[in-house]
Order: structure tokens, then C-alpha cells, then sequence
């Protein structure tokens, strides 16, 4: 079992899928649940691995993908609105908490290249911790989770130098920079920047026309990859060119798709490289020095801690809130134990100090969740509603996702998405054709490229933020795959559907979606011209086409209640033609009444 791969791969997904739905339930997290798994499969636990690094290199493709999506979410415009809070607080957060740590390492002997790397790798905190435990509190868009929201797009910002200069700082020699390697790295970052934008969206509008999802899929790991080994080459970290890419293509029209592809793979292979660093936690070494990992625990947790509380209050937040945010970022971070990796193979860190540091930052991880806990109970609940003011740079996560998705961008479609955007109401629209995609965004319309009948696609463009679902797709079957995926995912969402006839919308009804049949309205639009043509009066016209309307929608209920019987559908066809033709004549009847009573006054 040690050394057949298929054995390791089904003892790495087993303790995947038993411990993390454990953790989860218990409040304390995905990454804890890796990290625990991954101590008790290690040398130090039961010992199924014995040789961690082989797993560890393969991992660290989840990092890269990791970076990847971070960089799809960070546009510029986004960093603009943020850009205080971001810029703000997140440096002053990192810096702060680096200058302290590292003045500590310094104390504790070790050089100032590894104490300035590792000082502020110790000042980034666990984004997936800090997130999901602000999720798990209802804490998100609150004072200091929209705070602790923007701290964390800091540290996730300045990681990206800081494992870009490791490499750099590991080659020098008597103190000096070799400056061949910064002017490799300069051009490779110049070459990923002015031409990877028009090149990347070139070769996706190509790839997206073939209509191969397997090829987009190969396309974009080959894209992440690619970019990943030719920043690598250039002697940069691999997660530093991932990055580039996503923020590349954060505001082209393929940025849902791609992230609805990678997420998979970035989600599973993360949750690998986190079982790889929990095997990789010498337990030996904690229990020979529980002083000195404890005592560096404290250390890492009351330093940011007292620097988060700080920063809160000058933020104008409540102590209440302030002690909240310091208990979410005080912890180390995920990306504290690639910095880590990537120093020791960079020889600015010995092994012994290498164990010690991650040791200490998965004990942080570890009982943060825990100690956030008993804080809220020590604070109790909340006398004073949470204040809706907040200040005018900060971001509101849940607030500002549009709340209408249009699923196909054809005619209807574009009708709907035109009138939306005269009455100034945000929407996402989501688009299969490539070609529709690029010929509707030079117009300035703001559309994706992706396919709004897979699960991760709606995910990916935020479909939990959406209110109404308009479906408008021309393909029937599409159409009906579309509406029933949302339905099942967002059971209290509106779905306003696009149908092709009586039978398609009945259909639809089946699945508590509104139908509106296609070329319906345009032929009793046309009907009413015929009639006004004809010499009828322009508001007799109007009042018969609408009694039709109404007439009409009624039949289109009853015979939903009988639609799988053919015989009673034509039976209630043939009681509604009579119905409405008495109708008429009913309407006849009084309009020649009316208009001889005129006649006689």
C-alpha cells in the first residue's frame, strides 16, 4: 500500500471524504480536516505515507491553480472601489505585523533575509479559515468582515512578490543581487503582461468555437500550466505567472468559464497540498520542544492579534468588532507553507527551523476555529443592531451581485438585457456562442462566455446572488436543462422561461417556471393590425386582441392540467373556440347596442 499509487490515491480521497464533512460539522473547517487527515496518514501517524515530498510536488499544482482564481476575481475596477480598505489597512496590517515577527526571528538568530521572508509570510492569514469562519457567523457584511475581507485581498496581493523574490533572494551572493536573474524575471514579467492579453483571449475564442468542452477544459490547465512553468523558467514562482493570467483574463468575456473549469481541479489538488503539509508536520518535533512551538504560537497569535485590534479601532470600528476581527486573522495562512517550502529550497531556511514554523502555523490554524468559539461566548450576543453605515471605500461582497441572469443572449435575450440597461438594473448574461459573445461585448454589453446549463457555470457567475433567472435560450432541450438545473439549485429563485409552443411551455410549468411563448405577443400585435387594416376601429381591435390574450393564457392553465391526455387537450381546444367565438359575439351584440342607442339620441 505504501508505494502503489492507486492504493495512495484511494487512501488520500478516503481520508478527503471522511474528514473534511467531519471538521465541517463540527465548525472547524475544510483545511483543518486536510490537515488533520494528512498528520494521521504521515510518517508521524499511521504511517500509510512514508515519503511526503512526492505528494507535495504534485499538490503544489493546487496552489498555482489557487492563485489563479484569485486573480480572476481581482480586476482593476474592483481594486478600485476597495482600494482604500485594500491598500490601507492590508498594509498596514502586513507591514506592522512583519516588522514585529521579523524583529523576533531576528532576536532568535536568524539571518535577515530568512527573518524578512518568513516575518511576513507569518503576517498572511488563512483566507479559507478567515472566510468560512465570517461565512459560518453570518459575519460577511458586517463592520469587520467587510475589513477582514479586504485585509485578506491584501495578503493574497503580497504573496505573489513575495514568493516572486525568494527565488531572487536565494541566489545571492556576498550580499549582492545577481542582476542577470532580475533582468530575466523583468522580461518574462514583461513578456506574460503586454502579450499574454490579446494572445490568451485569441487562442479561447478559437478553442470556444470548436464547441468541445474537453478541449476548453485541456485549454485552460494548459493556459494555468503554461504560464506557471514559463515563470518558473524565468526563475519566478510558478504561482506567480498563474496569477498574471487571471488577472489577464479577469475582465474578458471567458472569465466564468474558466473559473467554472478550474475550480474543480484547483479545489481537489488544494485539498491534497493541505494533506501533503499536514504529513509533512513533525510531530517529533513538537512533542521534543512542546515549549518552543507553544511559545511560538503565542507569539505569531498575540502579535496580530494586538495589531488587528489596533487597526480596527483606527478603522472606527465597535471593540466588540475589533475583537472579532483580530479572532478571524490572527491566525498563519495557507500560503505561510508555500513560502516556507519554497525558502527551504532556496537554502534560507534549515530543516529544523522549517518544522518548527510550519508546526507552529498549522497549530494556529488549528485552533482558531476553536478559540473564535469560546471569544463569541465570552462576548455573548449583541445588544446594538450592526449599524447599516459603513465606511464609503469598503466592498459589501453579498450586496453588489447583479440580480438578474440572463441564460442566452439571442434576440429575446437582447430585448430584455437592453431594457434592463435603460432602467440601469445590474444583470449577468451568459452566452454558449462565442461568436454572439464577441459581437455583443464591442457594443459594450456586458456578457460571459459559458453555458448556463452546468452547475459550475451558474456557481461561478453567482448564481446564489441572482434573483430572477430570464432563460431565453433558442435550443428547446437546452432551454428545459437550463431551467430545470436552476430550479434545483435555487428553488426560491424567479425563472421566467422562453418557450416554443404549448407543449414546450407546459412543460416548463411542470417545473414552477413561468412560460412566455416565443412569438406570441408578435402575433397578436400583427393580428391587430390586421383587424385595424380591415376597417375595425383602432380600440375595438386593441380590446378584441386583448379579451384573445386573456382568453387564451386561461386555456393555456386548464389544459396544463390535462396535458398528458391527448384526448382531453383537443376536447378543451375545440369548448375554448366555441367559448371565444360566443364571446365575440357577445361583444358584437353590445357594440350594435351602443351604437344605436348614440344613433337615437
Amino acid at each position: 500500500m505504501h508505494s502503489g499509487a492507486l492504493e495512495l490515491a484511494l487512501v488520500l480521497l478516503l481520508a478527503a471524504v471522511i474528514a473534511v464533512p467531519v471538521f465541517k460539522k463540527l465548525g472547524l473547517g475544510a483545511v483543518l480536516g486536510y490537515l488533520v487527515a494528512g498528520v494521521v496518514l504521515g510518517p508521524d501517524g499511521l504511517g500509510f505515507v512514508q515519503d511526503a515530498d512526492r505528494i507535495l510536488g504534485a499538490a503544489e499544482i493546487g496552489v498555482v491553480m489557487l492563485l489563479f482564481v484569485i486573480g480572476l476575481e481581482l480586476s482593476p475596477a474592483r481594486l478600485k472601489v476597495m482600494r482604500r480598505s485594500v491598500f490601507g489597512a492590508g498594509t498596514a496590517q502586513v507591514a506592522l505585523s512583519a516588522l514585529v515577527l521579523g524583529a523576533v526571528l531576528l532576536l532568535d538568530h536568524f539571518q535577515w533575509k530568512a527573518a524578512l521572508i518568513v516575518g511576513v509570510a507569518l503576517a498572511l492569514s488563512s483566507t479559507a479559515v478567515g472566510l468560512q469562519l465570517l461565512s459560518e457567523h453570518n459575519a460577511v457584511n458586517t463592520d469587520y468582515g467587510r475589513l477582514g475581507f479586504a485585509i485578506l485581498l491584501f495578503q493574497d496581493l503580497i504573496a505573489i512578490p513575495l514568493l516572486a523574490a525568494i527565488p531572487l533572494l536565494g541566489g545571492v551572493k556576498n550580499e549582492t543581487l545577481q542582476w542577470n536573474d532580475v533582468a530575466v524575471a523583468l522580461g518574462a514579467l514583461a513578456v506574460v503582461i503586454l502579450f499574454g492579453r490579446p494572445v490568451l483571449r485569441r487562442l479561447f475564442t478559437i478553442i470556444a468555437r470548436t464547441r468541445s468542452p474537453e478541449v476548453f477544459t485541456a485549454m485552460a490547465l494548459l493556459m494555468v500550466l503554461g504560464t506557471a512553468w514559463f515563470m518558473q523558467e524565468a526563475g519566478l514562482s510558478p504561482s506567480l505567472g498563474a496569477f498574471l493570467a487571471g488577472v489577464l483574463l479577469s475582465d474578458s468575456e471567458f472569465r466564468h468559464e474558466l473559473e467554472s473549469q478550474i475550480e474543480p481541479f484547483k479545489g481537489l489538488l488544494l485539498g491534497l497540498f493541505f494533506i501533503a503539509v499536514g504529513m509533512g508536520i513533525d510531530l517529533d518535533r513538537v512533542v521534543a520542544e512542546p515549549g518552543m512551538i507553544a511559545l511560538g504560537v503565542g507569539l505569531l497569535l498575540v502579535v496580530k492579534f494586538g495589531l488587528l485590534f489596533g487597526i480596527g479601532k483606527v478603522a472606527r470600528l465597535s471593540t466588540r468588532h475589533a475583537l472579532l476581527l483580530g479572532s478571524v486573522l490572527w491566525l498563519g495562512g495557507e500560503f505561510a507553507f508555500v513560502v516556507f517550502n519554497e525558502a527551504q529550497r532556496a537554502q534560507l531556511l534549515g530543516n529544523a527551523n522549517h518544522d518548527r514554523l510550519v508546526a507552529i502555523v498549522g497549530l494556529s490554524m488549528a485552533i482558531t476555529p476553536l478559540l473564535m468559539i469560546a471569544l463569541l461566548r465570552l462576548l455573548g450576543s449583541e445588544d446594538t443592531p450592526v449599524e447599516n453605515k459603513r465606511p464609503a471605500d469598503t466592498v459589501d461582497t453579498g450586496g453588489t451581485e447583479p440580480s438578474v441572469m440572463i441564460a442566452g443572449m439571442g434576440r429575446l435575450g437582447q430585448v430584455v438585457a437592453r431594457l434592463l440597461t435603460a432602467q440601469k438594473i445590474p444583470f449577468i448574461a451568459l452566452e454558449s456562442n462565442p461568436d454572439t459573445v464577441s459581437d455583443l461585448r464591442r457594443f459594450g454589453n456586458k456578457l460571459y462566455y459559458g453555458d448556463p446549463s452546468r452547475p459550475e457555470m451558474l456557481r461561478a457567475a453567482g448564481g446564489e446572488h441572482v434573483r430572477v433567472y430570464v432563460v431565453t435560450l433558442d435550443d428547446p432541450d437546452a432551454n428545459m436543462r437550463a431551467t430545470r438545473l436552476i430550479r434545483r439549485m435555487y428553488p426560491h429563485a424567479v425563472v421566467l422561461a422562453r418557450a416554443r409552443n404549448r407543449q414546450h411551455a407546459w412543460r416548463l410549468m411542470d417545473m414552477s417556471a413561468e412560460p412566455f411563448r416565443e412569438v406570441f405577443g408578435t402575433s397578436l400585435d400583427m393580428s391587430e393590425r390586421v383587424l385595424t387594416a380591415l376597417g375595425v376601429p383602432a380600440e375595438t381591435a386593441r380590446n378584441h386582441v386583448e379579451r384573445f390574450r386573456e382568453h387564451d393564457e386561461k386555456l393555456l392553465r386548464d389544459q396544463y392540467l390535462v396535458y398528458d391526455d391527448d384526448a382531453a387537450v383537443i376536447q378543451t381546444s375545440r369548448d375554448a373556440r366555441a367559448d371565444l367565438m360566443h364571446l365575440f359575439e357577445a361583444d358584437a351584440e353590445s357594440d350594435g347596442k351602443r351604437s344605436d342607442a348614440s344613433r337615437a339620441e
